[in-house]
């Protein structure tokens, strides 16, 4: 059975490579009994590939059940998962079969397993490890033949530093990984993603579809999912039922999606972006590549005042020709000098080019940077035009805040 295929009976949407390597190694492992450990974040669709393995095995007419282990509290798990005999407990007023012993034949999958007590991990090696079981209250020992498929969205080797999870158990499960990618890492399925959930929408609420405008495809395409598909899908039907137009456009969406994470920026930029009072993207980045830039030509003068000053010793350059030559690559600067057949010998002459070559590339730089100012100088007065002096409009037109713009108009002294 082909991919494509299996997309389709489980209902996966997406044509992520990531995605598609998932499902290959799910389908590759679902022949064997081997236990499988499924990872990834909350939200990108775990509970899929239990089913897939599931159904593709020779237990397919066995029995299987879901288990979330996080939503079963701690005094009870144990009789969940194993069962109990009457009287065992404080209102335990009859004998009780548990998970393992009705899916006996079949497939349990075990959802959020990194949130079972110690206790309870210890139980569920011993069934890993040899297929028995005690129920609660009970010294008779149980077999039961289970194939057992573990999902998580915490790292569990973390976990295990922490004490908090049992390595031998992680070994155990994690015969077979397979990892589900976030929503962020396949943004080539967002919209797609969009369209179906939302298609599904209006034909549940009796509406019509939704029509993505260009801009709003991007917006969704750069945001960060940190709830993955979950979350898209709640968005898409917040939008579906409350917006009354049904074109989409940049505007609504934003309104939907929460104001501190609509950045697809790296952690570095995000920090700095809260640091600075909430800039543009696009400013963030100006700032991040004219720092660059003068970190590079600093670095430059500085090499050029050691030459300069005599800093360096006399036989510097007879000693160290390969780092000269190592510095001008370093330095994106290819060296106007033609390397002459011995390489250690530099005079006077040789010197003294090597300077101006600095002197000329710096100027070069800065020439550069003042090029680009004097751009930016000129959109911003362009934007100021077309508008008629209103800044939050040519703001707006800029990609950049109202207050960034209103500081950058008195840096360039530019009279609106």
């Amino acid at each position: 059975m082909d991919i494509q295929t299996i997309k389709q009976r489980f209902g996966i949407i997406g044509h992520s490579p990531a995605l598609d390597r998932a499902i290959d190694v799910a389908v590759q492992v679902a022949p064997t009994d081997i236990s499988v450990l499924i990872t990834g974040e909350s939200g990108v669709g775990k509970e899929a590939f239990p089913k897939i393995i599931h159904q593709l095995s020779a237990r397919k007419h066995g029995p299987f059940i879901a288990v979330n282990c996080g939503a079963i509290p701690e005094g009870t798990i144990d009789s969940e998962l194993f069962g109990h005999e009457k009287g065992s407990f404080t209102g335990a007023h009859e004998a009780r079969r548990g998970y393992f012993e009705v899916v006996n034949n079949g497939t349990i999958f075990l959802d959020e397993v990194a949130e079972l007590p110690l206790l309870t991990q210890v139980r569920l090696l011993r069934v890993l490890e040899s297929g028995e079981f005690l129920k609660v209250g009970s010294s008779k020992v149980l077999k039961t033949n289970v194939r057992i498929v573990a999902a998580t969205n915490v790292n569990l080797q973390t976990a295990i530093t922490s004490g908090k999870f049992r390595e031998d158990l992680y070994y155990r499960l994690n015969t077979v990984p397979i990892f589900v990618p976030p929503l962020r890492d396949r943004n080539q399925d967002i919209v797609m993603l969009f369209k179906r959930f939302s298609a599904d929408f209006a034909e549940k609420y009796r509406m019509p579809p939704l029509q993505l405008a260009p801009e709003a495809e991007e917006i969704l395409m750069s945001y960060r999912w940190p709830g993955n598909i979950r979350q898209l899908k709640n968005i898409a039907e917040q939008i579906s039922v409350i917006e009354s137009s049904r074109i989409i456009t940049r505007e609504v969406v934003h309104k939907y999606l929460p104001q501190s994470q609509t950045s697809n920026l790296p952690v570095l930029v995000n920090d700095l972006k809260k640091a600075e009072g909430g800039l543009s993207e696009r400013d963030i980045l100006y700032r991040l590549l004219f720092d660059m830039r003068k970190d590079i030509t600093d670095l430059k003068k500085i090499v050029v005042e050691i030459l300069q000053n005599g800093q360096v010793s006399g036989n510097f350059h007879e000693e160290n020709p390969q780092l000269i030559k190592n510095l001008y690559e370093d330095l994106d600067a290819p060296p106007r000098i033609k390397e002459k057949e011995n390489p250690v010998h530099h005079d006077a002459d040789d010197h003294h080019q090597i300077i101006d070559s600095y002197e000329e590339d710096t100027t070069d730089y800065i020439e550069e940077s003042l090029s680009i100012q004097k751009k930016e100088r000129e959109m911003i007065i362009k934007a100021l035009q077309k508008h008629e002096g209103r800044r939050k409009k040519a703001a707006a037109e800029l990609g950049i805040s109202e207050r960034t713009l209103y500081r950058k108009i008195k840096e360039y002294d530019i009279s609106s």
